[in-house]
């Protein structure tokens, strides 16, 4: 590839939509979609925040970035190539699934398994990393806490030069000072190397300075767009020159969607699938022998 600038667009996306398979067997299109009619671009040195809820599509969207999915709709192009079809050697995906796979929590010393997926071809970045995330090389995998296993994840994914980082949530594990040493590496990659960064996470303090763009996902679409960051005051209704807090924004946001699923359910467009369900007002048996035997499952 060709020398890089912070003008080339290292993500482009037109028309996505996608739908996960339905269970039973039902055909594709009776199932909700997913991700929704998802276009934007991103140029080099961008760092994207996904802010969604839970089911909002963040993750499927990166998972589609990262060529984990087939795509169904649309199309995905990092550094302007097919991510499914020629997956691109410069992209990083990190999601929570991998501190919860077996073969990581073996015993296995840290300073072995870093060596044993490429760690002596970077030994300059994996030591720069190995002091920002507090790593021991003595740890044993199988020996240390989840927090810890995650530090030794986050080494591993970024002590190559990446120029695509996807992150979903990796940073839930670290305590606040990693995560800030953390945050404070990824800027500087951005800043200095030109990489672009999409992160989905649901912890919003210490964010202000971090983001170049932000976006809002609610089932599955784009509310806000990505959008340069910090947004304009008036475009949130906000009638002051003071520009509210990441938290504070993430927080409306979700709030709204909420107040709009519980607008919706009521009124008959969505069918209530949260809360208490005996608000749905379904019976529940006050004698012992019907309630239990809904509940026997030896026939």
């Amino acid at each position: 590839m060709s020398t890089p600038t912070f003008n080339e667009v290292s993500v482009s996306v037109s028309n996505l939509t996608y739908t996960h398979a339905p269970p039973g067997g039902r055909p594709l299109a009776s199932a909700v979609p997913a991700v929704r009619d998802v276009s934007f671009s991103l140029k080099r040195g961008s760092i994207l925040l996904l802010v969604g809820g839970n089911g909002a599509g963040k993750s499927t969207l990166l998972y589609l970035f990262a060529g984990k999915r087939m795509l169904q709709q649309g199309e995905v192009k990092i550094f302007g190539k097919d991510v499914f079809k020629d997956y691109p050697d410069n992209l990083v995906y990190l999601g929570t699934e991998w501190a919860m796979n077996a073969g990581v929590k073996r015993d296995i010393v840290v300073s072995d398994f870093l060596n044993s997926v490429g760690g002596h071809r970077h030994q300059k970045r994996r030591d720069h990393l190995l002091n920002i995330l507090d790593v021991d090389l003595d740890w044993h995998m199988h020996a240390i806490s989840d927090g810890e296993r995650r530090r030794v994840q986050l080494v591993m994914g970024l002590m190559g030069e990446w120029d695509l980082l996807l992150l979903d949530e990796v940073t839930v594990d670290l305590d606040v000072l990693v995560r800030h040493e953390l945050l404070l590496f990824l800027k500087d990659e951005a800043s200095k190397r030109g990489a672009t960064i999409v992160y989905a996470t649901h912890i919003f303090d210490g964010l202000n300075d971090f983001p170049t763009h932000i976006s809002h996902m609610r089932d599955g679409a784009f509310v806000l767009d990505p959008t340069p960051w910090p947004l304009d005051p008036s475009s949130l209704g906000v009638n002051s020159t003071k520009i509210p807090t990441l938290h504070s924004i993430a927080l409306k946001w979700l709030s709204d969607d909420r107040a709009l699923r519980i607008k919706d359910e009521k009124e008959g467009r969505r069918k209530k699938s949260r809360g208490a369900r005996d608000a749905l007002g379904i019976p529940i048996p006050t004698d012992g022998a019907t309630f239990f035997k809904n509940y026997d499952y030896s026939h």
